[in-house]
């Protein structure tokens, strides 16, 4: 992508948790300046305004980036955030430092060579803050309830009940005799389970709260397997779908397309890439586990009876990957045509 900057300076700023390096180069390449600052607002915006107003500012998706992009978005600088992965030129390097590191995402820029990444609104931050926050809660939760089976597995308690922290459960834990310090652990276990249950609670009724009348998300909800939870994450995770050329792409987005390695003539493909959000490909995957789309179903199906039971989770990510084609459409649409043709076939 090529970019006029012959009028101005660019920067590139390293930043870090107390303490950021900013770089600004000339249109030749040439280092005008490089200074270290401790993070504030206002020294951030005094040493990138010596760049000239409105001037273009490279920055990588790092460590609480928000701040930082915000301040200078507000203040008209043209913010470009670098994805990561995308850095290749930082691996490998004899040497790396900070002052380097600002050095290199100036020049990236400069040439146009910059891998970019999304910067989500602040609304959007906002939602992908509670569904992730939610997802850690219920990671916490699942431990806490683990850890509870362990210890009355070294007392000896082998519940044969299914669910033992439903209704059926609960009754059980109650009337267990456990001698101390197993006793008190496990009461200690049920009650941050009981907070746990409390602040996932919270965190889905703020998301009701603030998605309810969001189109996007009622169209969502009419698929089959995709609940609030799932609906939720879709909207949080891919942001604006108009970002997106087609359905292939945000399925690559995603991280749940293939890779490919080709050299001449040989065209090899591997596993999936995993490069996009993790949470959006967990969502993905586990809305195909068992109610899903007839369109999704089948699918999944023609690949077990093509390569065999043996291909269970092979089939199950090649299902998520045409659900985000159907998230795509339902997105962008409010429909996906595909599922119409299915239910009158």
């Amino acid at each position: 992508m090529s970019r006029d900057y012959a009028s101005g300076q660019v920067v590139g700023i390293d930043l870090h948790r107390r303490r950021s390096v900013i770089c600004r180069m000339g249109a030749d390449g040439e280092v005008v300046e490089s200074v270290r600052i401790d993070n504030d607002r206002s020294a951030l915006l005094r040493e990138v305004a010596k760049a000239g107003g409105g001037a273009q500012v490279a920055i990588e998706a790092t460590y609480g980036w928000y701040w930082a992009v915000d301040a200078l978005q507000e203040h008209g600088f043209r913010v470009h955030l670098a994805h990561p992965k995308g850095l290749k030129t930082f691996e490998g390097r004899r040497v790396k430092t900070d002052w380097v590191d600002a050095r290199e995402l100036a020049d990236l820029l400069r040439l146009g060579r910059f891998p970019e990444a999304y910067i989500a609104p602040p609304e959007l931050r906002e939602l992908r803050e509670l569904v992730r926050h939610r997802a850690k809660l219920v990671g916490v939760r699942t431990g806490q309830k683990a850890s509870l089976h362990a210890v009355l597995g070294k007392c000896g308690v082998i519940p044969t009940l299914g669910d033992l922290f439903g209704p059926g459960g609960c009754k059980i834990l109650d009337s267990l005799r456990l001698p101390e310090p197993y006793a008190s652990r496990v009461a200690s276990q049920r009650r941050l389970l009981l907070m746990l249950d409390n602040e996932i609670d919270m965190v889905e009724h703020e998301l009701y709260r603030r998605l309810k009348d969001d189109p996007g998300y009622q169209a969502l909800l009419r698929l089959k397997g995709v609940g609030p939870t799932f609906a939720a994450i879709f909207i949080a995770e891919i942001g604006d779908v108009h970002r997106f050329g087609s359905a292939h792409q945000l399925a690559c987005w995603a991280g749940l397309t293939p890779r490919v390695y080709a050299s001449d003539t040989k065209t090899r493909r591997g596993h999936i890439s995993k490069q996009g959000s993790r949470l959006l490909r967990w969502a993905a995957i586990e809305a195909c586990q068992r109610s899903c789309e007839p369109y999704v179903a089948q699918h999944r199906q023609r690949i077990r009876d093509r390569r065999g039971k043996t291909v269970t989770q092979i089939s199950k990510v090649a299902a998520a990957r045409k659900l985000l084609h159907v998230v795509y459409y339902t997105l962008r649409d409010g429909e996906a045509r595909c599922l119409q043709s299915v239910s009158t076939g």
